[in-house]
């Protein structure tokens, strides 16, 4: 059972905020668990493995001597390593005194450095290694597009449809269908005829013949954005734009233009659902959108997702053209997330770009009831951020050990008590700050 259906069902809030914390708990689960699986195999002993803050709610001890525990506040968790004062890895001078060398080896003041600093930058490394494996698990389930182009599943539209799952798909508009591997494909869709119906010559059971169905790329939602417009004015996946101001469309690139043209102005749409037709009126809002050269142009986007008139057929992806894929994502989501911040910095673009926790949340929710696999790939978007985030060289972070073991390794010796006070104080100062920051966009920005 698809447990994303049950969302409409009993009350989007609540399925949201449970979503969220599953997301959240899987990501730092993955976390911790590389600081603690890679801190105990470099000698340093875990006392404590923690999911969430708070009241204990269940523990055990295991036969190692670890103490596992779920605590009553989700949104964080822990490990505390022998002679850590508390969850942040402060030093316990009451814990260590006394120990003898070999005990001293196994806390996390007294490892070496390499062990140190391998123990700190695993947390950030497993969640790359989540992202990594869940964008190529899925890359490996939904497959890639087989070659010729072939008919999969056929979407619900407005438009007459003649094609069949299976259609080997020769022509449109009597132009024979490009090689994928030319680069010309897009081309190719972009110069067909934008008409309600077009003719297709297919190849069916052995025989070519020539059908009719809709245009290519028709002005249908196959995904809404969560916070955008569309979201905001109740569309769903599957719903297909008719007409734009009274004015009948028939190709997704008609209604990008209308939106883009609209340069904010509210605009009426006719919505085709399942036989049944909708008025919903949106406003498009203003989106920067990162650009290949690194910087960001401005659009007006309502939210939605096109998508081609039939799922295209697939085969299962080889597990190294998967890996491979899941690796650039990862690279993708990183390399834009730093090009976002730089931009937000110089105020080149919004600070309302940046989502706080409510934000995340409405987009667990939305993402979930978008599908299962949606919302793992959400899953593994919002690690591979987590991942990045705790990179930074902040204080209280992850990026900010790293920076003090660098100090050490060129040094010869760490902070002393008091920098380490005080830098500790302004990171968290940074972090609370940018929480709510971020918190005050989503309550206060459109």
């Amino acid at each position: 059972m698809d447990l994303t259906t049950l969302i409409p069902q009993f009350g989007g809030a609540l399925w949201t905020v449970i979503f969220f914390v599953v997301a959240l708990s899987v990501i730092i689960a993955v976390h911790e668990y590389g600081h603690f699986i890679v801190g105990k195999k470099t000698g340093i002993f875990p006392e404590v493995f923690s999911l969430g803050f708070g009241p204990v709610l269940w523990s055990r001890v295991d036969r190692d001597g670890t103490k596992w525990q779920l605590a009553a506040i989700p949104f964080g968790g822990y490990v505390k390593f022998r002679g850590d004062a508390n969850a942040s890895g402060g030093v316990d001078a009451e814990a260590i005194e006394g120990l003898d060398e070999a005990e001293m080896r196994s806390t996390m003041s007294g490892a070496p450095l390499w062990a140190r600093a391998a123990t700190v930058a695993a947390g950030p490394v497993f969640n790359f290694v989540l992202s990594i494996a869940i964008f190529a698990g899925v890359l490996m389930f939904r497959g890639e597009v087989m070659e010729p182009l072939t008919v999969g599943e056929l979407r619900p539209l407005p438009a007459q449809q003649e094609l069949q799952p299976g259609d080997t798909i020769l022509a449109i508009a009597g132009a024979p269908l490009p090689d994928a591997a030319d680069g010309t494909m897009s081309a190719y869709f972009d110069a067909l005829p934008q008409e309600e119906q077009l003719d297709y010559t297919v190849l069916r059971d052995g025989r070519e013949m020539i059908v009719s169905g809709p245009y290519t790329y028709p002005p249908l939602a196959t995904q809404i954005a969560p916070r955008s417009a569309a979201s905001d004015a109740g569309l769903r996946a599957g719903d297909v734009i008719t007409e734009v101001d009274g004015t009948p469309i028939y190709a997704f690139a008609e209604l990008k233009e209308r939106v883009e043209g609209s340069d904010g102005a509210t605009l009426q749409l006719t919505v085709w659902r399942d036989g049944e037709i909708l008025d919903k009126e949106m406003t498009p809002r203003r989106v920067d959108e990162p650009q290949p050269d690194g910087g960001f142009q401005t659009f007006y986007r309502i939210g939605i997702v096109g998508g081609v008139a039939f799922e295209p057929a697939t085969e299962s992806a080889g597990f190294g053209s998967a890996l491979t894929g899941g690796v650039a994502q990862v690279g993708r989501i990183i390399e834009g997330s730093l090009s976002g911040l730089w931009h937000m910095a110089t105020g080149a673009i919004s600070t309302c770009n940046l989502s706080g926790p409510i934000g995340i949340a409405e987009t667990s929710g939305d993402m979930a009831s978008q599908g299962t696999t949606n919302f793992i790939w959400f899953i593994a978007v919002l690690s591979t951020a987590v991942g990045l985030l705790n990179l930074f060289p902040v204080p209280v972070l992850d990026g900010g050990h790293l920076v003090f073991f660098a100090y050490e390794a060129v040094t010869g010796r760490p902070p002393s008590d008091r920098a380490l006070k005080v830098l500790m104080s302004i990171g968290l100062t940074l972090v609370l700050g940018l929480m709510v920051f971020a918190l005050s966009n989503d309550l206060f920005c459109p």
